[in-house]
């Protein structure tokens, strides 16, 4: 299984599909539920058997369904669909990696050519300092997954038909996924579209929801952290620029937290957005996306699941 796993998904890459293979952030709780470690966990080789014959499952029902002697059909079904790419934000995307030194162009010719310099990218950054901050800007380039009765297709997969029938947890997309399978297996007529749409755009708007409670929980449990680590000195990557301060997320633990332009206190620095940049006035000195930085954590707020730190110095690598 590991064997074929591995066959599907270099044949899913070549086809145009794109990997994001991103740590999660997790917490060590003790008995009172409260955080005394972070970690990151990684897809491991299992994880990623179970995903390719996950995928070839959803993919198989919605063929399915949705397509008979290679013509589409007209059935009423529940597809998970990803439109293409944002082309100015992947513009936006590829004037920041240069910056750092990736100057191979992201090729947006063809749907095949953008993933493939998309995944080169994702595979140059990984293991790097910066990477997660480019792996973020990499998926805010895509458009969101929805589901719909309207298939165009599954463009971050490379998958012309796709569903969500089967998962470790049960949606309800999924039900309702098997609920019209059931019905065309039994010989049924395709149900009007109107009253299954609804149910598709209330799914996405709960999805989006969730995810957003889901980011909201992990800062939570980030300042939570934190609020144990108060004067501590860290090393940081700066994950975001701003006229107000810059963005730091500590490396060995993700946690995210904001220098305010007001408290650098040894130059005057002005934003300059085309470098993503704060430059010191006399010194022209930067402090730009990527850079590594000391910081020390200065103040947390669990209520607006915010992190203050004090920037101490740049670091030269």
């Amino acid at each position: 299984m590991d064997e074929l796993a591995k066959i599907l998904r270099k044949k899913r890459l070549q086809q145009g599909a794109i990997t994001f293979d991103r740590a999660e952030v997790k917490f060590i709780l003790d008995e009172n539920s409260e955080p005394t470690g972070v970690y990151f966990k990684e897809a491991k080789e299992a994880n990623k058997l179970i995903e390719e014959f996950m995928l070839l499952a959803n993919r198989k029902v919605a063929e399915f369904v949705g397509r008979k002697n290679g013509v589409p059909t007209k059935n009423t079904f529940i597809y998970r669909v990803h439109d293409e790419p944002n082309v100015d934000k992947l513009a936006a995307l590829q004037t920041i990696v240069s910056k750092f030194g990736y100057t191979n162009k992201i090729d947006t010719t063809t749907k095949e050519s953008t993933a493939a310099t998309l995944n080169k990218l994702l595979s140059d950054v990984h293991g790097k300092g910066e990477a997660n901050m480019i792996e973020t800007l990499a998926v805010r380039t895509m458009s969101k997954a929805v589901y719909t009765t309207d298939n165009i297709g599954h463009y971050g997969l490379a998958f012309d038909y796709y569903s969500h029938f089967t998962s470790p947890i049960r949606r309800y997309p999924d039900v309702m996924t098997h609920r019209l399978l059931q019905h065309y297996l039994a010989g049924g007529k395709s149900p009007k579209a109107e009253g299954y749409e609804e149910k598709c755009k209330h799914s996405s708007e709960r999805e989006q929801l969730a995810t957003s409670a889901e980011r909201d929980s992990i800062k939570y449990m980030q300042v939570k952290y934190m609020e144990k680590h108060m004067d501590q000195e860290f090393k940081g990557v700066i994950s975001g620029v701003t006229e107000w301060g810059i963005y730091v997320e500590i490396i060995e633990n993700g946690c995210e937290g904001m220098c305010r332009i007001r408290e650098i206190t040894d130059d005057f620095y002005i934003f300059d957005e085309k470098q993503y940049a704060l430059v010191g006035q006399s010194s022209n000195n930067l402090y730009q996306l990527g850079d590594q930085v000391l910081i020390k954590v200065k103040h947390t707020d669990l209520e607006r699941k915010h992190l203050d730190f004090t920037l101490l110095e740049k670091i030269n690598k």
